[in-house]
């Protein structure tokens, strides 16, 4: 195994790490979850059926529409749902909720960023993305990850509610500010977010690409 695909993985679980540190803050925060967590959840809702069915059916529904664009899944895509899965269990059995509004409000501003790293970080490894990130990146181009991921976001904020879902400035907040803030994130770590192709173990590192 190179060494360069050590490295890579070792961002991958970094960044899974973080990321599920970040939703954990977020979802504690009890003002709004992230667009795709309102879908899944209005999905539950309104068909009645458990959390987990519709986090497996609506990830899967991403990831076909992701590879029909041609953005296939790898490691990181199994890896991301996992790790992130068990990180924002543990992160939501250590954290409490805030007692005053402002305590809320500073952890949903301290969990953005953290989340944005996140992405930055795992989706820097070129290992492949997870469910909501596939789908925005299926369209970067034409239409800057930046911009898509705010378009998954939202799409999945106002689906979510409409079926019976709650939102929140949680909610807004990474709808208008997740996607700009991984765009400056992995531009000043020099990260390229965007999954060119499904690596192999000895495929070598991509050079840093800001997105456009």
């Amino acid at each position: 195994m190179s060494g360069s695909f050590v490295r890579r993985g070792a961002l991958l679980l970094a960044g899974c790490l973080v990321l599920g540190v970040g939703v954990g803050m977020l979802l504690t925060a009890d003002l709004g979850s992230d667009g795709f967590s309102t879908l899944v959840n209005g999905v539950s809702i309104g068909l009645d059926v458990p959390f987990v069915v519709a986090n497996a059916g609506i990830s899967l529904a991403f990831l076909l529409l992701a590879a029909a664009r041609g953005l296939r899944p790898g490691i990181g895509t199994l890896t991301q749902v996992v790790v992130v899965g068990f990180t924002v269990s543990w992160t939501l059995e250590l954290l409490d909720t805030p007692g005053t509004v402002l305590g809320q409000g500073l952890l949903l501003a301290a969990a953005v960023p953290v989340v944005a790293l996140g992405v930055s970080a795992y989706l820097g490894a070129q290992l492949g993305a997870g469910p909501a990130e596939s789908a925005a990146l299926a369209w970067d181009p034409p239409l800057p990850f930046r911009w898509s991921y705010s378009g998954v976001q939202l799409f999945g904020a106002v689906v979510g509610w409409l079926l019976g879902a709650t939102i929140g400035p949680g909610t807004l907040a990474v709808v208008v500010l997740l996607g700009p803030d991984v765009d400056l994130i992995s531009g000043l770590l020099g990260l390229d977010v965007r999954q060119v192709a499904a690596p192999s173990p000895s495929s070598p590192p991509p050079g840093p690409r800001r997105l456009s």
